[in-house]
C-alpha cells in the first residue's frame, strides 16, 4: 500500500465521523484519497476513496437503520475498519488487503432491501471515484479497469456529471491559452 500514514489517518477518521453520522466529513475524507489515488494508482487507495464515499452515502441515508439486517452490517463493518487500523499501523500489507476485502464481501451477507441499497451505493461510489481519477488525466480505459467497472458506466457518468468543480480541470478557451502561451514565451 502506498501513502499508508495517509490511509491509516483516513480510516481513523472516518471512523469517528461514521460514529457521528457525519457524512460530509466522510466525503470530504473520500475526497483527499483521489489526488494519491489517480497519481499511484494504488489498488488500496482507490478501494479507500470508494469504501469512504460509500460510507458517507450509507451515513446520510437514515432510512436504511430502519432495514432489518442494519445493526449486524453496521457493528460488523466498524469491527472491519478497527481491524483495518490496526493492520495498517502494523504495516501488515496483507492483512491490509484481506480486511478491504473483507469489508467489501460484507455486503454480499446482507439479504433483502439493504442488501439491495447498499450494493447500489457501492457500485455508484465506484462510478463517482472512477470519474473523479479520470479527471484527474488517468484514461478511461485505465480507471474503469481500475474500478471494476465498464467504460460504458464511466463514459455515462463523466459526461453527465459537472467536473469543473475544481479549477484545475476547468476547461480554458483559444484566447486563454494563447494568452498563456504569450505570457511563458516573453
Amino acid at each position: 500500500m502506498q501513502e499508508s500514514d495517509n490511509v491509516l489517518r483516513i480510516f481513523q477518521e472516518a471512523r469517528v465521523a461514521m460514529q457521528k453520522g457525519d457524512g460530509s466529513k466522510l466525503r470530504s475524507l473520500s475526497d483527499q484519497t483521489i489526488n494519491t489515488a489517480s497519481r499511484t494508482q494504488d489498488p488500496d487507495n482507490v478501494t479507500t476513496a470508494v469504501i469512504v464515499y460509500a460510507l458517507s452515502k450509507i451515513v446520510e441515508r437514515r432510512d436504511y437503520r430502519k432495514q432489518k439486517g442494519w445493526n449486524v452490517f453496521y457493528e460488523s463493518l466498524s469491527r472491519s475498519i478497527d481491524k483495518l487500523i490496526k493492520a495498517i499501523e502494523e504495516k501488515k500489507d496483507l492483512l491490509i488487503k484481506k480486511n478491504l476485502e473483507e469489508m467489501r464481501r460484507q455486503i454480499k451477507t446482507l439479504s433483502g432491501d439493504l442488501k439491495n441499497y447498499i450494493e447500489d451505493v457501492f457500485r455508484r461510489s465506484k462510478v463517482n471515484k472512477a470519474s473523479r481519477i479520470y479527471a484527474h488525466g488517468i484514461s478511461s480505459e485505465k480507471t474503469a479497469k481500475l474500478l471494476g467497472i465498464t467504460l460504458w458506466e464511466l463514459q455515462n457518468y463523466a459526461g453527465a456529471s459537472i467536473t469543473q468543480e475544481d479549477p484545475e480541470t476547468r476547461t480554458i478557451t483559444a484566447k486563454e491559452r494563447i494568452n498563456t502561451l504569450e505570457e511563458f514565451f516573453k
